[in-house]
């Protein structure tokens, strides 16, 4: 691969709490260590790290990533259950989408059980807390390479 891989890695609301926030859900990591985590993962490649708690700031960045990813992690956090915004933009992408989750929302509350963007995403990594990241990473790099 001629070009420097760039990955956008976008969290949303209430991921600045990491570490602090229901530890015994989302682990003790805080969101500063799971940026390090991705960019240990990335190797060479270039990681673009940013956390919002507005759903439309997640939505310009996706957008943004439009021109300038050449993959994107996101963890939409309660905006994958009841965002269609997030769906939509997600879908203008032509890149790999990889939505994390740091729980698995599948044994979590009813409510938790639907995502918005799973439909649109390449795949989803839940359950497996901040070394999901790493995971998402490596699974965004593979793709990148894959798609050339």
């Amino acid at each position: 691969m001629a070009e420097t891989p760039v990955i956008h890695v976008l969290n949303g609301p209430n991921l600045n709490l990491l570490g602090v926030r229901e530890p015994d859900i989302y682990g003790r990591d805080t969101l500063a260590d799971i940026e390090q985590r991705c960019v240990r993962a990335a190797g060479e490649a270039q990681i673009v790290f940013r956390q919002t708690n507005h759903e439309g700031v997640l939505v310009d960045w996706i957008q943004e990533a439009r021109e300038g990813a050449h993959a994107l992690i996101l963890n939409p956090a309660a905006y994958g259950h009841t965002s269609v915004a997030l769906h939509d933009a997600v879908k203008t992408l032509s890149i790999p989408v990889i939505e994390l989750h740091l729980s698995n929302p599948a044994a979590r509350e009813a409510f938790r059980h639907h995502s918005y963007v799973s439909s649109a995403a390449t795949g989803v990594i839940a359950g497996f807390g901040a070394v999901g990241y790493e995971l998402a990473v490596q699974a965004a790099l593979t793709q990148v390479r894959e798609r050339g």
